[in-house]
């Protein structure tokens, strides 16, 4: 796996993967206020987080070079995954980890500061198994959506394409469009709402705010 690095930009995201897309993150700046009509949701980007944020997912170190992986994790032996840089990560004192040669990987819950490229790890993590947060609001509020299956379906086409490597994965649930994506402020729920209509596609950012 090679080095990546997640620029967060309205025209392009760059991430150097291993041979396919994996996560990536939008740009700082947020964004273009004239998106043309129905394509908000390719030119508006949101900002990089101001306080800390945690993820849940994978941590893959080879040989050194660590990474925090929110999307899927291919399950070879070792396993294999796309992932942001993780900065002042440290083993020492961690539990619930495999090793195979010069890769060792675990599941945790990642507390940090992100700059749209990198995860500067601030306390120590804390194994999934062991993880319990509180569940987070239903920004739903508990109606179904209205998209249909056509909708559904073009949706996920044309999201997966604009989003790029932000896009972590997508699936119909309750007549809506669940998109993950590695970050989210809002802003893309906005573009969403305005380029689809309110009720048919839901952003749920992997990387959490800390209150």
């Amino acid at each position: 796996m090679t080095p990546r690095r997640l620029i967060f930009g309205p025209a392009i995201v760059v991430f150097a993967v291993m041979s396919a897309s994996g996560c990536a993150t939008p740009s700082p700046s947020a964004a273009s206020p004239d998106a043309p009509v129905g394509h908000a949701l390719g030119s508006l980007w949101p900002g990089a987080p101001e306080g800390e944020v945690i993820g849940q997912g994978t941590v893959m170190d080879i040989a050194g070079s660590a990474e925090l992986c929110l999307g899927g994790v291919m399950e070879s032996w070792p396993p294999q995954c796309n992932g942001m840089p993780l900065k002042s990560w440290s083993w020492e004192g961690v539990e619930g980890w495999d090793s195979q040669g010069e890769t060792r990987w675990g599941t945790y819950a990642v507390q940090g500061t992100f700059d749209g490229a990198e995860l500067t790890v601030t306390q120590p993590p804390i194994m999934l198994a062991l993880y319990d947060p509180m569940a987070a609001d239903d920004p739903t509020g508990g109606r179904p959506g209205t998209a249909s299956e056509a909708e559904l379906s073009d949706m996920q086409e044309r999201v997966a394409e604009v989003l790029g490597e932000a896009y972590l994965g997508s699936y119909p649930e309750n007549g809506r469009l669940v998109v993950e994506v590695l970050w989210d402020d809002g802003t893309w729920q906005d573009a969403a709402d305005a380029d689809f209509g309110p009720d048919k596609l839901l952003i749920r950012s992997a990387l959490q705010p800390l209150d």
